[in-house]
C-alpha cells in the first residue's frame, strides 16, 4: 500500500507545479504528517521533492524531474493490464511481451519500490480456471484476440447445436470465466449498408445486436478482409475497407457481461419449489443449489415473517427444474422439507422409505440388539 501510495504521490507533482501537504493528504486519503514522512523516504530515495515554506508553499519536483516508464512497446503496455491473470496470458499468446513490459517497469522503479512489486507477486496468485477442470486451450483463441486487439472484422464457423453455422462478426471483447473463454460480439451489418451522416455504426447502437459466443465451439475464423489485402489507407478512410469496424464508443464489456450473466442465470432458474428448512438447512441451502438464489430464498422468507415456533423457516427457491432440484435437495437430508410441488414431496417420500428401508437393522443385528 506504502509503495503504491510513494508512486501516485510522484505522479500527482508531475502533473502540477506545487501541492499542499493538505492538498497530498487528500488526494492520498492520509494525514499530513504522513505526507511529510512520504515526502522524507522520497528524497532518501534520490527523488528531488523541494519544500517551498511560507502560506502559498507547497512540494514540487525541481529540475524538470520526471520518472518514465520507457520503452515499452504497444503489446507489452497491453498485457500488464492483464498480468494479473498468467494463464490468460499464455493462452492469448502474451506471456512473453507481459515478461519484457515487467522488466522494464522494474528497471524504472524506485529501489524500494521494485521490491515492493517483487514482494507483492510473491503474495498475491490469481487462479482463474475452476475446480475439477483441466483447462484447455481454445486453439483459435489468439486469432480471436488480434481482432479484438484491432477492431478487426472476423469470418467464422461455429458449432451452434448440432450444426456448424457461418457469421461474420465485429468482436468487442474476451471475457474469461471459470476458466472459459467467451467472446463478446455483433453481426457485421451488410457491407452495402451504409448508416446515415452522423449515425452511430449499427443504427441505434442498442444492446441487443451483442451476443456471447464460446470460444471452443469456433472451428474457424480469420480476417474477413485476407491478410494480403489488409490497408489502413488515407485518414478518413473506410475502415471496412481495411476489415476493420468502428467500435460503439457506448459500450462497456465489464457493464455488458454483468447483465448477460445475470440473463443467463434467471434464464436457467425457471422453476419453483417449496422447502422447509431447519436452522442448519438454512445454512447449508447455498452450498447444494444456486448460491444467489438461495440467499434471495432466505431473505424473502424472513422479511415475510421469519421461521416457525421451531425455528423452521419455510422458503420458495428458483430452480432449474424438478429433475434438478430432486438431486440438489437430497443433499440437506433432514435438514429440509419439500412441501411443493406434490410430484416432487412424493418423490422425496419414496427416497426417503427407501433409505430407511436400505439402513433399518438386520434380524440379526436387531437380535443382537435385545
Amino acid at each position: 500500500m506504502r509503495a503504491a501510495r510513494l508512486i501516485k504521490m510522484v505522479l500527482l507533482l508531475q502533473s502540477r507545479p506545487s501541492m499542499t501537504a493538505g492538498e497530498l493528504a487528500r488526494e492520498l486519503e492520509v494525514s499530513e504528517r504522513t505526507v511529510a514522512r512520504d515526502v522524507l523516504s522520497l528524497s532518501e530515495a534520490g527523488v528531488p521533492v523541494y519544500a517551498d515554506r511560507g502560506r502559498s508553499g507547497g512540494y514540487r519536483l525541481i529540475g524538470g524531474y520526471r520518472t518514465r516508464l520507457t520503452g515499452l512497446g504497444r503489446s507489452e503496455a497491453e498485457a500488464l493490464f492483464l498480468s494479473g491473470v498468467p494463464s490468460a496470458l499464455r493462452e492469448m499468446g502474451l506471456a512473453d511481451v507481459a515478461s519484457a513490459a515487467r522488466l522494464k517497469v522494474s528497471a524504472a522503479l524506485l529501489p524500494e519500490l521494485r521490491d515492493a512489486a517483487s514482494g507483492a507477486a510473491q503474495r498475491f496468485h490469481l487462479d482463474a480456471p475452476r475446480w475439477y477442470h483441466d483447462p484447455e486451450t481454445p486453439e483459435l483463441l489468439p486469432v480471436l484476440a488480434d481482432a479484438v486487439w484491432d477492431d478487426r472484422r472476423l469470418t467464422v464457423r461455429y458449432l451452434r447445436r448440432d450444426r456448424e453455422v457461418v457469421r461474420e462478426l465485429e468482436p468487442y471483447g474476451l471475457v474469461l470465466k471459470a476458466g472459459v473463454w467467451y467472446v463478446a460480439a455483433r453481426a457485421a451489418p451488410e457491407r452495402s449498408a451504409s448508416p446515415p451522416a452522423g449515425a452511430p455504426p449499427h443504427g441505434d447502437g442498442e444492446r441487443a445486436g451483442f451476443r456471447v459466443y464460446r470460444v471452443d465451439r469456433f472451428t474457424a475464423a480469420e480476417p474477413t478482409v485476407p491478410p494480403e489485402d489488409l490497408r489502413s489507407g488515407p485518414p478518413g478512410a473506410d475502415p471496412v475497407r481495411a476489415g476493420r469496424f468502428v467500435r460503439d464508443p457506448e459500450f462497456d464489456l465489464p457493464a455488458f457481461w454483468a447483465e448477460r450473466a445475470a440473463q443467463f442465470r434467471r434464464s436457467l432458474l425457471r422453476e419453483e419449489v417449496v422447502v422447509r428448512l431447519s436452522p442448519r438447512g438454512v445454512r447449508q441451502l447455498p452450498y447444494v443449489t444456486e448460491p444467489a438464489a438461495a440467499r434471495e430464498a432466505v431473505e424473502r422468507a424472513t422479511a415475510a415473517g421469519g421461521p416457525d415456533a421451531r425455528g423452521w423457516l419455510t422458503v420458495t427457491l428458483a430452480v432449474e427444474s424438478e429433475e434438478v432440484a430432486y438431486g440438489q435437495l437430497l443433499g440437506l437430508g433432514p435438514e429440509g422439507e419439500v412441501c411443493e410441488p406434490p410430484a416432487l414431496r412424493e418423490r422425496f417420500a419414496v427416497a426417503a422409505r427407501r433409505a430407511a428401508a436400505l439402513y433399518a437393522p438386520s434380524e440379526e443385528a436387531a437380535a443382537d440388539s435385545r
